[in-house]
C-alpha cells in the first residue's frame, strides 16, 4: 500500500472519504426524498462549523445607508443648481413658477428637491399631445365612472362630480383630499382641471402598439370620449374580459405575457439575490454555500416587477382581478398608486395627508391634533418580539372568479396560520447567539409561526372563495378580532400588505417606533425618496424570506438550540451579532424619515411641482410656459 502518511496519499484518502460521503448522501436522499438534511453538516462538521454561512443582511443594510446618504448629499442647495440639475436630467427647462416652488421648499426645509424622475416619466407621454388636446382629455375622462375633477378657476379650487348616472360610494374622497393639498399655493396656479381617480386601483392601461405606433389609435378626441373608446364605457368587466387581459396588451408582442403558452417559470422575484450568486460570493469569502431557497432576500420592493416577463406570477396579485374596467386610452388620471404597466399619474394618498384614527399615528380624535408620541406607543424593550398584522380579506375583485385564494393577503394568512403540518423550513441563525457565525437548521413551520401573529378581521367577498365560500375561507385562514391602530405599536415588527390597492397604513407604521416590513407591487409618489433596508424591510411576493428575516434579527436562543442539535459549534467565536439593536435602528430610521421627508408639507411640495408640470402641458405656448431664470 505504500506510506499512507505521505501528504499526497493523505490528500487522496481524504478525497475518497469525502466522495463516498457525498454518494451516500445522494443515495439516501433518493431513497428518502422527504428526509430532513442539509449539505452543510452532512458532508463534514468542519464545513459548517469552521466556515459558517455568509449572511447578506448586514451588507444590504450597509449598502442602504450608503445609497440614502448619497441621495441626500446630492440634492441641489440653490435654485441655480436645481435648474441645472433639471435640465441635465430632463433635457428641457423647468416649468414656469419653478422659482416659487423652490422658495416653498426652502421655507419648509424640504430635504428631497431633485428626485422627481417618476413624476417626469408619468408626464412624458402627454408632451406628444397639443395643449387643446390635453385640456379636452382632462375634462372628457371625468365623464367616466369613478373619476372626479378638481377644478381651479381664478385661483380657487372646487370638486366637480360628473357621475353620468353611476352611483359610487367613493365619489370625491380622493378628490377632496387633493383639493386640500393644493390650497397652500393654488392662488399661484392658472386655470386647470385635475381628473382624480376615486378608486384605489390604477385605471390607465394603454396597449403596447398604441404607445409605439400612435397611428393605430385616435389622436383627436374632439369626437368625444365614446368615440375615443369605441363605444359606451361599461364601468365593470361583467365577465367579458379582465384587468389581466387588458394588462397583457401593454406588454411587448415578444414577451411571455403576450404568448398563448409559455414554459418560462420565474425562479426568483424581482430584486432577489440569485442563490447561485450568493453561494459563489460566499465561497469567495471562505464561507459555506447557502443551503436553501428560503434564504433569498429582496433588495427592494416589487414595484418594478415585470409581469410581462413572468406572467405566471400574476395570479398572486389581486389587482389583476379587479372588477373595475381599465381605460385603454392616454387620459390624464391622477391616482395614489399604480402597479407596473399602468400609466396613471401619481399623487400622494389622501389617507397619508389627512388625519384619521384608522391610518394616522398619534391622532387624538378628541382634541383633533397629532401627538408626537401615540398614546398606544410603548418602549422598545416592552414591545412583543412578534410579526403582527390585522386586516380584512380585501385584496382584489372577482373578475374572473376563482382566484381569491391566490391573492396576496390570503396567501400570507394561510401560510402563517399553519400550526399543524410536519413540514420544515430552512432557517439560518446565529449560533452561538450573539456571534456572526451563522448555521442552517430545519425548523418545523408551526414553530416558526409562533413568531407571527397575523389574522383576518373581516371576511369581504368570501362567497366567491373556491371550495366552499365563506365557510372554506374561515376554515383555511386564521380570524381574530379587529384592533385599533394604536394596538399595533405593541409589536416590534409590523408587516404591511397590499389590499385592493396600496396599503394606506404605511405612513402610520413608519411613524411608530416599530420596524416595518413592506410587501408591495405598487409605485407611490415617495418610492424614489425612501430606502429599503434602512427605513423598512422589503418582503417578496411569496413571503418565503420572512422566517429568515425574523431569525436574523430575533432568532436568539430558541432557534439557536434547534440549530445546535445538528450544527454544534465551539463557544469560542467572538460575539458580534446584535440583531435586536439592528432591528431598532430600522424602526428609528423609518420614524425619522416620516418626520423629515414624509411630512404633509413634503406632500404639498410634491403636488406643487406636479401642478407646475401639468400647467405647462395645458399652456398654449409650452416654451413660454417654461422657467426663464
Amino acid at each position: 500500500m505504500g506510506n499512507l502518511n505521505s501528504a499526497p496519499r493523505r490528500r487522496v484518502l481524504i478525497a475518497l472519504v469525502s466522495l463516498t460521503a457525498v454518494v451516500l448522501i445522494i443515495l439516501n436522499r433518493r431513497q428518502n426524498p422527504d428526509a430532513s438534511w442539509f449539505s452543510l453538516s452532512a458532508i463534514s462538521s468542519s464545513s459548517s462549523v469552521d466556515r459558517g454561512i455568509a449572511h447578506p443582511i448586514p451588507q444590504l443594510m450597509l449598502d442602504a445607508q450608503t445609497k440614502f446618504r448619497a441621495l441626500v448629499a446630492r440634492q441641489s442647495q440653490t435654485l441655480d443648481q436645481a435648474v441645472r440639475e433639471y435640465k441635465k436630467r430632463y433635457k428641457r427647462a423647468p416649468p414656469q413658477g419653478f422659482d416659487k416652488w423652490w422658495k416653498f421648499c426652502e421655507e419648509h426645509d424640504v430635504k428631497v428637491r431633485d428626485e422627481y424622475d417618476q413624476m417626469m416619466r408619468d408626464f412624458e407621454p402627454f408632451f406628444a399631445l397639443s395643449s387643446d388636446e390635453m385640456r379636452r382629455r382632462s375634462e372628457q375622462v371625468a365623464l367616466l365612472p369613478s373619476i372626479d375633477l378638481v377644478r381651479i378657476r381664478n385661483g380657487d379650487a372646487k370638486v366637480v362630480n360628473i357621475q353620468n348616472g353611476f352611483d359610487d360610494s367613493e365619489v370625491s374622497a380622493r378628490a377632496r383630499g387633493f383639493k386640500v393639498m393644493i390650497e397652500p399655493f393654488m392662488k399661484e396656479l392658472p386655470d386647470l382641471d385635475f381628473p382624480i381617480n376615486a378608486k384605489a386601483e390604477g385605471r390607465i392601461l394603454i396597449p403596447w402598439e398604441h404607445v409605439h405606433y400612435p397611428n393605430m389609435t385616435k389622436q383627436d378626441s374632439s369626437g368625444g370620449v365614446e368615440d375615443m373608446l369605441g363605444g359606451k364605457f361599461i364601468p365593470d368587466w361583467r365577465g367579458d374580459s379582465s384587468v389581466w387581459e387588458a394588462f397583457r396588451r401593454t406588454c411587448p408582442p415578444t414577451s411571455a405575457a403576450r404568448r398563448l403558452y409559455s414554459a418560462t417559470v420565474a425562479q426568483l422575484e424581482s430584486g432577489q439575490i440569485p442563490m447561485n450568486l450568493l453561494s459563489a460570493q460566499a465561497e469567495a469569502r471562505g464561507k459555506a454555500p447557502v443551503p436553501s431557497g428560503d434564504f433569498s432576500f429582496q433588495e427592494d420592493t416589487d414595484d418594478h416587477f415585470s409581469f410581462c416577463d413572468h406572467p405566471e406570477i400574476h395570479v398572486q396579485q389581486g389587482h389583476f382581478f379587479s372588477d373595475w374596467r381599465t381605460i385603454p386610452v392616454l387620459y390624464p388620471v391622477f391616482s395614489p398608486a399604480k402597479a407596473p404597466g399602468f400609466a396613471d399619474i401619481l399623487i400622494p394618498s389622501h389617507y397619508y395627508y389627512a388625519s384619521t384614527k384608522r391610518y394616522t399615528y398619534g391622532w387624538d380624535p378628541v382634541r383633533e391634533v397629532i401627538k408626537e408620541t401615540d398614546d398606544g406607543e410603548v418602549r422598545w424593550n416592552r414591545k412583543k418580539d412578534l410579526i403582527f398584522w390585522r386586516g380584512a380579506t380585501t385584496g382584489g375583485g372577482s373578475s374572473p372568479p376563482g382566484f381569491i385564494a391566490h391573492y396576496q393577503r390570503h396567501r400570507f394568512i394561510r401560510m402563517t396560520s399553519d400550526v399543524t403540518s410536519d413540514k420544515n423550513r430552512t432557517v439560518v441563525v446565529a449560533n452561538p447567539p450573539g456571534t456572526n457565525h451563522y448555521v442552517a437548521a430545519q425548523v418545523p413551520i408551526p414553530t416558526l409561526n409562533t413568531f407571527i401573529d397575523a389574522a383576518f378581521t373581516k371576511a369581504v367577498g368570501c362567497s366567491a372563495y373556491p371550495g366552499g365560500g365563506c365557510e372554506a375561507m374561515r376554515r383555511e385562514h386564521r380570524f381574530a378580532d379587529a384592533v385599533l391602530l394604536n394596538e399595533h405599536w405593541k409589536y416590534k415588527y409590523l408587516i404591511d400588505v397590499d389590499g385592493m390597492g396600496y396599503s394606506a397604513r404605511f405612513m402610520g407604521f413608519l411613524a411608530s417606533e416599530s420596524a416595518v416590513m413592506k410587501n408591495t407591487v405598487y409605485l407611490e409618489y415617495f418610492s424614489e425618496w425612501i430606502q429599503p433596508w434602512l427605513h423598512f424591510i422589503p418582503v417578496s411576493q411569496n413571503y418565503q424570506e420572512i422566517y429568515n428575516i425574523y431569525s436574523y434579527f430575533s432568532g436568539g436562543e430558541s432557534l439557536a438550540q434547534i440549530a445546535n442539535a445538528t450544527n454544534p459549534v465551539p463557544p469560542t467565536i467572538g460575539r458580534k451579532h446584535d440583531g435586536d439593536t439592528q432591528l431598532r435602528l430600522i424602526a428609528k430610521a423609518g420614524r425619522q424619515w416620516k418626520k423629515t421627508i414624509g411630512r404633509k408639507v413634503d406632500m404639498e411640495a410634491y403636488v406643487y411641482r406636479l401642478c407646475l408640470e401639468y400647467a405647462r402641458l395645458w399652456a398654449d405656448d409650452r416654451d413660454e410656459g417654461s422657467f426663464k431664470g
